[in-house]
């Protein structure tokens, strides 16, 4: 016979598939369902714990337990790929520049009449050619920050960067502290290799990190994944003050210190790279998706020579080396002065869309940085981000929830838009339905 328990998970699942459950519905607190159906209130909190192992429900602290909207697009976060014909994408950033492929085809030809078009079909060294290197180099050198071209890795983009570094430098099992909201793409890469994810509490400005202090004191962690120039998504660019002191904890606990630089380019003069002061231990991580475009996947990790040899192995295993094609195209480009004019007019049309965010959210609370493609939105206290999303891709717009970006125990109640992916024109209508659905949200 079926346990009394799972015969009530069985259920209340089966009404929550079939919307007899309606999405965001408050469910009995734990100590209610327990009176209700006569059980303890430790299998109460069985009963709720399995459903929210099956993604039906999520536990809010202090608020309750809510059912989700399972009818989202699968993957409404990292996992998704592609945006279905006719949605408006808020949700990715992929910035382009109007004549960018007359600009490719031109690359290429220069590339196809170069003398040495034959060595593009031979296998590469895994870091990437030296000469191409340098180039990375002196692209990447800003201030008290100047890479050795020896240190600069050539990857196939931030992404692969990422992995590179996690699969040469890091273990199964060992702890790693990132922000309580931060970018998917690490927590993705944090599940696939088994890393345990410890969350850093998050001030107005940057992660607490007194907070980070007091973690290491209590937990062997082994690495700290940071964004300190243009967070992603929450948009702080750390101070120089923070940079140094979050050097000097992982100096002072032995930890690799990830820098995700893959936004920097963004902020025309932030202040020095993590990286600046703490080169030893830093794995700056870039690439020349967000500036360029996002389908050439080239990038670079900057790294302390110890660490070259296992990072040059995670490469050859993953990728051998990045396509000499498109290292080539980018690096003529970085010479030419083709990236620093892109770079220069995307982060014009930054400043213009979030213009055209603050005109149309008005008193709509919002966070975001004013030379960033991307903006977060706290909603009201009993708000549900899960109907916000629904309703909007009833209206075809896609945006994301805070679930993909939330390394914390609790979720907030948020949305991430996405500017840099729409036509200028279709920005301020999709925005003016976001406002529109967030108010009606509000209001409920």
């Amino acid at each position: 016979m079926k346990a009394r328990y799972k015969s009530l998970v069985d259920s209340l699942a089966k009404r929550i598939r079939a919307g007899e459950i309606a999405p965001g519905t408050r469910l009995p607190t734990h100590r209610a369902l327990s009176a209700q159906e006569h059980i303890s209130l430790a299998t109460a909190t069985r009963v709720y714990s399995e459903l929210e192992a099956m993604g039906l429900v999520s536990g809010e602290t202090g608020r309750g337990t809510f059912v989700r909207d399972i009818s989202l697009p699968p993957g409404h976060g990292i996992d998704q790929h592609a945006v279905a014909k006719g949605v408006i994408d808020l949700n990715f950033n992929y910035p382009a520049l109007a004549g960018q492929g007359d600009l490719l085809r031109d690359a290429l030809r220069q590339v196809a009449a170069a003398g040495d078009i034959e060595s593009h079909l031979r296998y590469q060294p895994h870091a990437g050619r030296q000469t191409e290197r340098e180039i990375i180099a002196g692209h990447l050198s800003w201030q008290e920050f100047r890479p050795a071209a020896e240190n600069v890795l050539i990857v196939n983009g931030a992404q692969h960067g990422l992995t590179v570094t996690v699969m040469g430098l890091l273990r199964p099992g060992d702890v790693v502290a990132v922000d309580a909201l931060t970018y998917p793409g690490f927590k993705a890469l944090a599940a696939l290799y088994h890393l345990e994810l410890i969350a850093i509490p998050a001030l107005a400005d940057g992660p607490d990190l007194e907070a980070l202090e007091q973690l290491c004191h209590k937990r062997d962690i082994r690495a700290v994944y940071t964004m300190p120039t243009l967070h992603n998504p929450l948009g702080w660019v750390l101070s120089d003050p923070q940079r140094k002191a979050l050097a000097n904890i992982a100096r002072a606990h032995d930890l690799l210190i990830i820098e995700d630089a893959a936004y920097a380019w963004l902020i025309p003069r932030p202040p020095p790279p993590v990286a600046s002061y703490a080169p030893e231990r830093t794995l700056y991580v870039t690439g020349y998706s967000k500036n360029v475009a996002t389908g050439l996947r080239v990038g670079a990790v900057v790294c302390p020579e110890r660490f070259r040899a296992a990072l040059e192995r995670a490469i050859r295993a993953t990728a051998w080396n990045t396509p000499s094609i498109m290292a080539t195209l980018v690096c003529n480009w970085i010479q030419d002065g083709t990236v620093a004019r892109f770079e220069t007019l995307k982060r014009r049309d930054a400043r213009q869309r979030q213009s055209i965010l603050r005109d149309v959210l008005g008193d709509i609370p919002f966070i975001a940085h004013p030379a960033s493609y991307f903006a977060w939105l706290p909603l009201a206290e009993e708000s549900r981000a899960d109907r916000v999303v629904k309703a909007l891709m009833d209206h075809n717009i896609s945006v994301s929830t805070a679930e993909p970006f939330s390394t914390a125990g609790t979720i907030p109640q948020a949305i991430r838009v996405a500017l840099g992916s729409v036509p200028i024109e279709t920005l301020r209508n999709a925005l003016e339905k976001v406002r529109e659905v967030v108010e009606c949200e509000r209001y409920r």
